[in-house]
C-alpha cells in the first residue's frame, strides 16, 4: 500500500508543530510571566527571552515555507541564496553547527531546492551535539547533483529515516519524524534521478541526491 497524499500531508503537519511546539510554547511561557513580574532586571531579561523565542520561531516558519510550501512565487527556479538564508536562520545562528555554503548555482528547481533544504534538515538533526554541514549542488548536464556532509562528534541517523531516503521504508509506518526523508525520496524518484546516504566513519554523514531533470 502506498501512501496516499492526505496521510503524507498529516505526517508533514504533525513534523511542523512538533518542531514548532518548543518555540511558540517559549512564548506563551514570557508572556504569562512578563505579566506578573515586577523586578525591572527580571523583566528585561524576559524581554530578551521572547525575542529569541520569535525570532527561532520566524526562522523555522521561514525555513519550513521554503521546505514544504510554496515559497518562491509560481516560477519554476527559486534563488539559492533564499535557501542559503533559510539554513543560517535555521540552523546557523547559535554557532553549534558551522555552515559551509558550496553551492555554486545562482538559482535552482524548486523541486531541487526542497530536497537540499530537506536533506540539510535531516543533516543538521543528526549533528546532535553540534558540528559541521558542507552543503553542495550543482547542474551537470541538466542534471542536478546535490551534496550535504555532516561532521560532528556525535551523529545519530535512525534507521527509519535511512530506509525513507533509499525508498526501503514501509510506507504504511511513517512517522512524523520520516517525513522530509520520504519527501527527498518521493521528489527525487519522480524526477528519475535517487537520493542516499552513506557513512564511512563515525564522525562523517554523506547525503546525496541526484535529479533527473534540473
Amino acid at each position: 500500500m502506498t501512501v496516499n497524499a492526505v496521510d503524507f500531508a498529516s505526517l508533514l503537519c504533525s513534523r511542523l508543530c512538533h518542531d514548532l511546539l518548543s518555540p511558540v510554547g517559549a512564548l506563551n511561557n514570557g508572556i504569562e510571566l512578563l505579566a506578573e513580574e515586577n523586578d525591572p532586571e527580571m523583566r528585561e531579561r524576559c524581554l530578551e527571552l521572547l525575542a529569541e523565542s520569535a525570532r527561532v520561531s520566524a526562522s523555522k516558519l521561514k525555513f519550513f515555507r521554503l521546505a514544504f510550501g510554496a515559497a518562491g512565487g509560481f516560477g519554476d527556479v527559486v534563488d539559492t541564496r533564499e535557501a542559503k538564508t533559510a539554513i543560517d536562520g535555521l540552523l546557523g545562528s547559535d554557532g553549534r553547527i558551522e555552515i559551509n555554503w558550496l553551492v555554486g548555482e545562482a538559482t535552482l528547481s524548486k523541486t531541487a531546492i526542497k530536497v537540499l533544504l530537506n536533506l540539510t534538515l535531516i543533516a543538521g538533526d543528526a549533528l546532535v551535539r553540534g558540528g559541521r554541514l558542507d552543503i553542495g549542488g550543482e547542474v551537470v548536464g541538466g542534471r542536478t547533483e546535490i551534496v550535504i556532509r555532516a561532521e560532528g562528534p556525535r551523529l545519530v541517523l535512525d534507521t527509519e529515516l535511512r530506509t525513507a531516503l533509499s525508498g526501503e521504508a514501509d510506507e504504511t509506518a511513517l512517522t512524523p519524524r520520516a517525513a522530509a526523508a520520504w519527501l527527498v525520496h518521493t521528489l527525487a524518484t519522480e524526477s528519475g534521478g535517487h537520493a542516499q546516504v552513506a557513512s564511512t566513519d563515525p564522525a562523517f554523514l554523506l547525503f546525496g541526491a541526484t535529479l533527473g531533470r534540473a
